[in-house]
């Protein structure tokens, strides 16, 4: 049994599962119903993604006096704009991130600093893609739920794996090259 647990793709999949799982049991017991995680992560990605939309030279629409102090909602002047959900927030992305990094192999000291990094990375680049999917409804609204459901899933997920494939191949000492 122990030589079982010495693998190392057994000991990824025990201790990743075991991670995303009591982030799961956690999310949907706790913190999706007791709290307002989500609705921070979502104000946190309004207020980025409407400042890079003005850094662009777009002129926003407030949403203030729908959504309250904490915003769900994003838009470029005359258009719609785009609402954002707790599915939509990055969060299981950003869990999924962390389960995989603290369950591959690798030193602590990089853990350490790599999985800030890559969580605001992640944030950041989902603030991009509500950003992106801003300029979409302002453009066209009909190019919306294609580009929600496959483009930037495929980009948001393929950051990701980046950044799993950055943490394999540069820091966790895995690479059989550099052995």
């Amino acid at each position: 049994m122990k030589s079982f647990l010495k693998n190392p793709f057994i000991r990824f999949i025990l201790i990743g599962s075991a991670i995303y799982l009591g982030w799961y049991f956690l999310y949907e017991y706790y913190l999706k119903p007791s709290t307002r995680f989500d609705d921070y992560i979502i104000d946190s990605l309004v207020r980025i993604a409407e400042g890079e939309l003005q850094f662009f030279g777009y002129q926003i629409t407030d949403y203030a006096s729908i959504d309250g102090p904490l915003r769900g909602h994003v838009g470029i002047e005359g258009s719609k704009g785009v609402t954002i959900g707790a599915p939509c927030d990055g969060f299981v992305l950003l869990a999924l991130f962390l389960a995989f990094i603290v369950a591959f192999p690798g030193p602590w000291k990089h853990r350490a600093w790599f999985i800030p990094v890559g969580l605001i990375s992640i944030h950041l680049f989902n603030s991009l893609r509500v950003a992106a999917l801003a300029i979409i409804v302002h453009i066209n609204e009909a190019w919306l739920a294609f580009n929600h459901d496959y483009t930037f899933t495929l980009i948001v997920y393929s950051f990701v794996f980046m950044l799993w494939w950055i943490w394999v191949k540069k820091f966790s000492g895995t690479d059989s090259r550099k052995s």
